[in-house]
C-alpha cells in the first residue's frame, strides 16, 4: 500500500471537527478526499460500494439512523447518492450535542436536493479540497512560507530545483495523488483517463441528465483555450465554431459549464474589489480556470513536449498550476484568491486576501528577466492606486515564477519567488 502523503487540509479538517458536529469535504473526484478523511475517521461507510449500494440506499430511505452507527468521527463516503441522509445527520448532530461526529465526502453536488429541507447551518462545516500543490507532492522545497510573508518576514531565500522540462511535466501530470509516485509515462496517462471519465460519465452525475460526449469535448477544449480570461459563454460558443467546425449555442455552453462546476472540474476566480484612490472602474467578471492544469492539457490532447515547443501556451497552463497551489495555501490561512482588472487595462493575476484584512498582490510569470520586470511594474502600479487610508497596505508584492534558480527580494521590495520554493 502506498504511504499516505500529508495534506495541508489535514490540519484544517482537524480544526473543523473540533468546532462542528459534521464536516462536509467536497472536491473533484480522485483528489484524495476519502483517503484524507479516513486518516481521522474511526469508522467508514462507503455508500457507493457495489456490494452494498442497493442495501445502503434502501436503509437511507427506511432506517437512515442505522447507517450512522459506528465509532466517531464516522466517515460517510459519497453521501450525495442518498441526499436524504443530510437531514438525518443534521438531526443526529443535534441529538448527540457533541463535536466531530461525522465526516461526509462527495465529488458532486447532489443532482436532486428536494429531499434536503435544512441548510445545515450551525451543524455542518464545509471544506473544499483540491488536487495536491507542488509542496504536498514533494516538488517544492517549501523554503518560502506564504504564512510567514503575511507576518512580515520578507527576507526570503530558497533554491528552485524545477527547470522548464520538469515544470512542463508537472503541469501535465497534475496534482492527482494517484499519479505522484508513478513513472513518467503512466503518471501522464492519469490526467487523460480522468478527462475521459469526466466526458463519458462523471459530468452526467451533476444533474442526472445524459450529455452529448462530443459536445462536452468541444466545450472543455474551448474552456482550456480560454482559461485565465474572463471569457463569456457567448465567446466560447464562437470559439467552438471557429476551431471545431461545429457549433453549440451559449445556453448549452452555460449548462455544461455549470455541470463541470458541480463536479468540481472547473473553479472560476472572483474579482477583487479594493478601495482605490482613482476612479478606475473595476471589472467584476470571474476568471475561468480548471481545478488542475492537467485537465486543460488533457482536453487539448497535448503533453510536455508540446508545451516546450509553445512557451506562450505553457505560460497559460503554468498560471493555472500556480492558482491551484495558491488556493490550497490560502485555504489554510483563512484566505481566498481573487484576480484584479480595471478599465485602464491594469491587471493582477492573483490577490491572496485573508479574513483579517491582510492581502498580497501576485503576478504569475513563467520566467525571464523582462517578464519579471513587467510583473513587478504592474504590481507597483496597482499598489500605488490603493487607498491605504481605507484599507491596509499590501503585505507583499510577489512575482511568482516557474523557472529561475532562487527566491529573492529585489531592491524595490518586490519578491521574486519560484513556485518550486513556495508553501503555505
Amino acid at each position: 500500500m502506498t504511504e499516505y502523503r500529508n495534506r495541508i487540509v489535514d490540519a484544517i479538517l482537524h480544526d473543523k471537527l473540533e468546532a462542528k458536529g459534521a464536516v462536509l469535504i467536497e472536491g473533484p473526484k480522485w483528489c484524495g478526499k476519502t483517503t484524507t478523511a479516513a486518516q481521522q475517521a474511526r469508522s467508514i461507510l462507503h455508500m457507493d460500494n457495489p456490494a452494498e449500494k442497493d442495501q445502503n440506499l434502501s436503509l437511507a430511505r427506511l432506517n437512515p439512523q442505522r447507517l450512522l452507527k459506528g465509532e466517531t468521527p464516522r466517515l460517510i463516503d459519497e453521501w450525495q447518492i442518498a441526499p436524504a441522509l443530510w437531514d438525518t445527520i443534521r438531526y443526529e448532530v443535534d441529538q448527540r450535542s457533541e463535536m466531530g461526529q461525522f465526516i461526509l465526502t462527495g465529488s458532486a453536488v447532489p443532482p436532486d436536493t428536494k429531499e434536503i429541507t435544512h441548510s445545515g447551518t450551525g451543524r455542518f462545516s464545509w471544506l473544499l479540497m483540491r488536487p495536491m500543490s507542488l509542496f504536498e507532492s514533494g516538488d517544492s522545497s517549501g523554503e518560502v512560507s506564504l504564512g510567514e510573508l503575511f507576518k512580515g518576514n520578507l527576507d526570503v531565500d530558497g533554491e528552485n530545483q524545477n527547470d522548464i522540462e520538469k515544470l512542463a511535466f508537472l503541469i501535465c501530470r497534475g496534482g492527482w495523488p494517484g499519479a505522484i509516485d508513478l513513472n513518467e509515462k503512466p503518471a501522464l496517462r492519469q490526467a487523460f483517463d480522468y478527462y475521459e471519465g469526466v466526458v463519458r460519465s462523471d459530468i452526467n452525475r451533476s444533474d442526472g441528465n445524459a450529455k452529448n460526449e462530443e459536445r462536452v469535448r468541444r466545450i472543455m477544449r474551448s474552456f482550456a483555450r480560454n482559461q485565465g480570461s474572463q471569457t463569456t459563454a457567448t465567446v466560447i460558443a464562437k470559439d467552438i465554431l471557429a476551431n471545431d467546425a461545429s457549433s453549440v449555442n451559449e445556453d448549452t455552453v452555460r449548462t455544461y459549464i455549470e455541470a463541470l462546476k458541480k463536479i468540481f472540474v472547473v473553479e472560476d476566480m472572483a474579482a477583487w474589489n479594493p478601495n482605490l484612490r482613482s476612479k478606475s472602474a473595476i471589472r467584476t467578471s470571474d476568471t475561468r480556470y480548471y481545478v488542475d492544469p492537467s485537465v486543460a492539457v488533457a482536453s487539448l490532447g497535448v503533453g510536455p513536449e508540446d508545451l516546450l515547443n509553445d512557451l506562450n501556451t505553457c505560460g497559460l497552463f503554468f498560471e493555472t498550476l500556480c492558482v491551484r497551489d495558491l488556493r490550497v495555501f490560502a485555504e489554510s490561512l483563512d484566505g481566498s484568491v481573487y484576480h484584479y482588472r480595471d478599465n485602464t487595462g491594469l491587471e493582477c493575476d492573483a490577490v491572496v486576501h485573508l479574513r483579517n484584512g491582510k492581502y498580497g498582490l501576485i503576478e504569475i510569470k513563467l520566467g525571464g528577466d523582462s517578464l519579471i520586470e513587467e510583473g513587478a511594474e504592474n504590481l507597483k502600479r496597482l499598489s500605488s492606486k490603493i487607498d491605504v487610508s481605507k484599507m491596509k497596505s499590501p503585505s507583499f508584492l510577489m512575482v511568482l515564477t516557474g523557472v529561475g534558480h532562487y527566491a529573492y527580494k529585489r531592491e524595490d521590495g518586490v519578491l521574486v519567488i519560484p513556485i518550486g520554493c513556495l508553501r503555505n
